[in-house]
């Protein structure tokens, strides 16, 4: 594997995991949103990462893939109902449906998705460093 191929590997992570921070954003954005344009509460949305191969990779793993989004998935499970009949999207009983996003949760996995955007860019740096040195070598 040469060291441009690490790159794309790391720089497809990257991609990856800003999508993913971005879907968490956004949802803690929405965590009270009651009412959308589709109609009803807003529905957390979920970042899935699937592998692709990656072109002509000869190094020490068996198979190489770089990471990509596959899908942004809506979950339409677990919604909050709560009892406020004041509320201006209570339905007839007084009950007003809250999305099923929870904070914890997202700052859970917006650590998580820092945290590999962080690794990434360790690897970018080293890649960079080990081909400034590889260049020294022909001085």
């Amino acid at each position: 594997m040469n060291i441009f191929q690490t790159m794309d590997i790391s720089a497809s992570g990257l991609h990856a995991q800003r999508q993913r921070l971005n879907v968490i954003a956004e949802n803690l954005a929405n965590s009270h949103t009651t009412r959308t344009p589709e109609g009803g509460p807003y529905c957390r949305k979920e970042v899935i990462l699937a592998s692709r191969p990656v072109d002509e990779f000869a190094g020490l793993l068996e198979q190489s893939s770089k990471v990509a989004v596959q899908a942004v998935s809506q979950n339409r499970e677990g919604f909050r109902v709560e009892y406020d009949p004041g509320h201006p999207d209570a339905d007839d009983k007084g009950m007003v449906t809250w999305p099923n996003v929870n904070p914890i949760t997202e700052m859970v996995s917006l650590t998580m998705a820092s945290r590999a955007f962080d690794a990434n860019v360790a690897v970018l740096r080293a890649s960079k460093a080990m081909a400034l040195k590889a260049l020294e070598i022909g001085r």
